[in-house]
């Protein structure tokens, strides 16, 4: 079976915008490393914009999306918050929060046109980034006696691994960065070489 081991992100914030029979919805996407860092960009977004009427918003963290999260802050149920962590999700996007900062025009859009205007806003803001696709490293810590050190080198270069810190002694240390789809082949390989020992 493959492991999953890349996962995608917004480059950097990024802003968007969506107009319908006066009414504004102003997206902001933003990229996020935890629930802190989303509680405080929605502060900050309401103390920017107070005199809006509504801040809806979704965010998707976590390697596997797993943490997720959609508010409609008081527009119908399932209007906004949902269309905007739609968006997220179907450009597989993770550690993304966006908000959409909706000002009233005065005519009521209907369910299907708020629908309409909040997923429109978060898409904007989407395409106005760049998508980059990251990958997941595990690492591991070995220590080996110097004969091994070209044993040890080949692997680096087999496996594509890329050294953190090392330490060349009479007793060596090394700290290797593994794609996590390769961390079983490092780790067979290690055993194999015998003599290497991995640090717990």
């Amino acid at each position: 079976m493959e492991i999953k081991d890349t996962y995608q992100i917004l480059k950097e914030d990024s802003e968007g915008f969506y107009k319908e029979k006066g009414s504004k919805f102003l997206a902001f996407a933003y990229v996020v490393q935890s629930e802190e860092d989303i509680k405080e960009r929605i502060a900050a977004l309401k103390k920017k914009h107070y005199d809006a009427r509504h801040h809806c918003y979704a965010y998707v963290l976590g390697f596997d999306g797993e943490i997720y999260r959609a508010n409609d802050d008081g527009e119908p149920g399932h209007t906004a918050g949902d269309p905007i962590l739609g968006q997220i999700r179907s450009h597989n996007l993770t550690n993304t929060l966006i908000v959409v900062v909706r000002y009233f025009g005065g005519t009521k859009l209907g369910v299907s046109g708020l629908i309409y205007a909040y997923k429109t806003a978060a898409a904007d803001a989407i395409g106005q980034n760049v998508i980059m696709e990251k990958q997941m490293i595990s690492e591991i810590s070995i220590r080996f006696a110097y004969p091994q050190l070209n044993n040890v080198m080949k692997l680096v270069k087999d496996l594509d691994l890329e050294i953190i810190s090392q330490s060349m002694e009479l007793t060596c240390e090394m700290t290797l960065a593994v794609r996590l789809s390769k961390e079983e082949n490092l780790r067979a390989a290690l055993v194999d070489l015998h003599e290497i020992e991995v640090c717990p």
